[in-house]
């Protein structure tokens, strides 16, 4: 007997191959049979007028500590996403956490939702081997940050490492590569990884690409802040060709109006090396806003050398906080206007959260640079950024090579987990696409969105059973209305779960239940290509 049967339905599988009417059965934790199937079940779901397809797979997300913090975290649970990467954009928060990393990491707004659980874990076996006690509603699967490493080695210290730094800063992630982690992240654009040059980051990715796992990267520059959008794609292209390492590039965008409309060129210059033989790819969410930490959307890196204490002697200097305002007003020009940006999280003044720079300035009777500057000594909290073009959005969105990621938390709509105005892309952004890209543009068939959601980040990770509807593939599935699901999150209300996503099953455990949360944890740490 079967436990669980589901029929009736409109199979994708995740391969991008048309839809096809048949019936699935599950046995413990995998699919069994597809087709036809007359054997009974312990449970049996009709699906009619619904589709059936692999559970989505978030290759972008920053849920570190969000199950050591709230275990019935459900903002990707009830989006259908059944598997996240976390560790990205050079930050494994959590582990290794040694010396200076240690404070770096409390200065931030992750911390500040973990009051009172453990986060400084000095290795990442130690870390793993919490997290596989750790009850999860999804699979999770982990990436070492440069960094963290780079911090745990070097603190803020804005130079080259000796032979002796690059060494430990190697051989940290090669341990924690060989403990379970399945990706080495960078965060060139943040402190202190935007430190280290081009011959840091390839000897150091070495270490996954002869493991055969994924280095991402969130690059350089994304827009014109430093070294330019094209030359950073360009460095993170040049890694793989020196490497041989799986490169993903995080959140593809084109950030500011400097540099709309490169959209093209960049997946122009990723098909190219991909012609070129480097195994490259990217991801990317569908909104035109993105989100990150206050002083790196707003204080030059520069000013963040030597860490917040620095910084914060820097201001203290009359002249230097001259240079510093003159800084951040070119900043702020990059993105449109001080409209464009938009504070989503602040502890000490939460009335500020929702609210844009512009009418915080108003508010201070102060410029816009000054209130930057103001909320940076207050908190380290989270800005949103209205810089990105419909345009290039859509245009990065079509690309075959581009899977859908969310750059996300699992969040709650209670409890620790529920604090400020975060992005709307935490509770819809895989709904989101499918209604947008699909159901109301028309910019590609709903088989490929699939596939940009599942089987495609599956392979990025190398994952063997996961991604598609299959027999001897993991029960991962989600069942959802084509017609109806949508995104309900929006910027002024960023709590608010999807549409349409009727049943949700984990490892084979129906985690979502005709739109309802079961409370059934069945998530896996996920440490190697098998699991």
């Amino acid at each position: 007997m079967l436990d669980l049967k589901i029929h009736n339905g409109l199979i994708i599988d995740g391969m991008g191959s048309p839809a096809y009417p048949a019936d699935i059965g599950i046995s413990d934790d995998k699919i069994v049979l597809i087709g036809s199937i007359e054997q009974d079940a312990l449970e049996t779901i009709n699906a009619e007028g619904n589709i059936i397809c692999p559970g989505f797979i978030d290759l972008h997300s920053h849920s570190d500590t969000s199950f050591l913090i709230d275990s019935n975290a459900q903002s990707k649970l009830r989006q259908g996403v059944t598997l996240e990467l976390n560790g990205n954009c050079g930050f494994s928060f959590s582990a290794p956490l040694k010396g200076p990393a240690i404070e770096i990491y409390r200065n931030t707004t992750f911390a500040e939702s973990a009051e009172g659980i453990r986060t400084d874990w000095p290795s990442f076996s130690e870390y793993i081997s919490v997290l596989k006690s750790t009850e999860m509603p999804i699979n999770t699967a982990l990436q070492v940050g440069h960094n963290t490493i780079r911090a745990c080695v070097l603190g803020m210290d804005p130079r080259m490492p000796n032979l002796a730094e690059l060494d430990n800063m190697r051989n940290l992630v090669s341990k924690s590569l060989d403990a379970g982690a399945m990706g080495f992240s960078t965060g060139l654009v943040y402190t202190p990884g935007n430190y280290a040059r081009l011959e840091e980051i390839i000897e150091i990715s070495q270490e996954a690409a002869k493991r055969g796992k994924l280095y991402s990267t969130h690059m350089r520059d994304e827009g014109s802040q430093s070294i330019g959008l094209l030359v950073a794609v360009s460095e993170a292209i040049e890694i793989g060709r020196r490497t041989g390492a799986k490169v993903e590039i995080s959140h593809v965008k084109c950030k500011g109006p400097s540099v709309w409309g490169m959209g093209h060129q960049i997946l122009e210059m990723m098909e190219q090396g991909i012609r070129d033989g480097i195994d490259l790819a990217g991801d990317q969410y569908p909104y035109t806003a993105s989100s990150t930490f206050l002083s790196q959307a707003l204080i030059p890196q520069w000013a963040l050398a030597g860490g917040r204490n620095a910084t914060t002697s820097l201001i203290n200097d009359a002249d230097e906080k001259q240079n510093l305002l003159v800084a951040i007003r070119d900043r702020i020009a990059q993105y449109g206007t001080p409209e464009n940006v938009v504070i989503s999280r602040h502890s000490p003044k939460p009335e500020f959260e929702g609210m844009t720079l512009a009418e915080i300035a108003t508010h201070n009777n102060s410029t816009a640079e000054e209130s930057a500057i103001e909320l940076f000594l207050e908190s380290d909290g989270g800005v949103i950024l209205h810089t990105y073009s419909e345009e290039d959005v859509e245009t990065i969105a079509q690309s075959s090579i581009i899977s859908v990621g969310s750059d996300g938390s699992s969040l709650s709509t209670e409890g620790p987990l529920s604090s400020g105005k975060p992005h709307p892309r935490n509770f819809g952004t895989f709904p989101r696409f499918i209604r947008k890209f699909c159901r109301e543009k028309n910019l590609m068939p709903l088989t490929e969105a699939i596939r940009k959601m599942t089987s495609l980040p599956a392979s990025r990770l190398g994952l063997l059973n996961r991604g598609r509807i299959a027999p001897g593939f993991a029960a991962d599935i989600v069942i959802f209305d084509e017609d109806n699901i949508t995104d309900n999150a929006t910027f002024e209300n960023p709590f608010e779960y999807p549409s349409g996503i009727k049943d949700v099953f984990v490892n084979g455990t129906h985690s979502i239940k005709s739109g309802e949360y079961t409370g059934k944890k069945s998530g896996r740490l996920i440490t190697n290509f098998n699991d």
